[in-house]
């Protein structure tokens, strides 16, 4: 396993309940961070306990083209190639077919697709002069297996999922690896606002999700995980 020690490392998603433990362990683990999430008090608080100067972190609501497009700029302005970029950032809409609206798929396209199109397409100009980098998307297990009810999500994570299989076989004249983490259910914040009932004290718990991004990005440099499923033993509605 590669060392993460002064690795640069962005993190989109820093805000959520997985998000947030991935940054503490990255940071532990001696990685240079740079974060992003939508929550800014949140984002603050973070930065403060990682003592990350202010221009290691952005505030970024993945809903608001606009804003992203203002992110992405940012990321292009910095002068270096990052090490690794994760993606751990997603929204959840879940209802059934016909009472979803086309804002709502929209919104699931904008948040879980076209916003990590355009940071990716930021950075990897950077990554594509050293040949070398790490990709992480979280697609879930919905971005493998669909779910009455998912329509909104699962459309736009199996997007994410074509698209990146897509810019690896653009990219295997490079050693840039891409990864997708299906994760099943974890018991964190996104599960908040939808309106499901699931057993969430089956589920994974965040801190174990994040180790399993943490382990991922030390993938030997002989080698990559192209994808990597990790699910509770007992998840489903009831």
């Amino acid at each position: 396993m590669e060392g993460l020690k002064q690795k640069k490392v962005l993190l989109l998603g820093a805000t959520g309940g997985i998000g947030a433990q991935l940054a503490s362990l990255l940071h532990g683990s001696g990685a240079q961070l740079w974060l992003a999430g939508r929550d800014a008090n949140k984002l603050n608080q973070l930065a403060s306990d990682l003592s990350l100067s202010s221009d290691r972190f952005f505030q970024v609501d993945l809903a608001d083209s606009t804003a992203v497009h203002q992110f992405t700029n940012q990321l292009r302005q910095l002068d270096f190639a990052f090490d690794i970029f994760i993606n751990a950032a997603g929204i959840g809409i879940i209802k059934s077919f016909d009472k979803l609206t086309t804002t709502e798929m929209q919104t699931s396209f904008q948040v879980n697709t076209l916003s990590s199109f355009e940071t990716i397409q930021a950075i990897l100009p950077k990554m594509m002069e050293l040949k070398k980098g790490l990709i992480i998307n979280i697609p879930g297990i919905l971005g493998k297996v669909p779910m009455a009810g998912a329509a909104a999500y699962c459309a736009s994570k199996y997007a994410l999922v074509g698209m990146m299989h897509s810019l690896r076989e653009e990219l295997k004249r490079t050693e840039i690896r891409i990864t997708q983490l299906y994760l099943g259910g974890v018991d964190s914040p996104f599960w908040d606002t939808i309106d499901l009932r699931v057993q969430r004290d089956k589920m994974v718990v965040a801190e174990e999700a994040a180790r399993a991004i943490w382990f991922l990005c030390q993938q030997p440099s002989s080698g990559v995980v192209s994808e990597m499923v990790l699910q509770p033993f007992n998840h489903q509605a009831i």
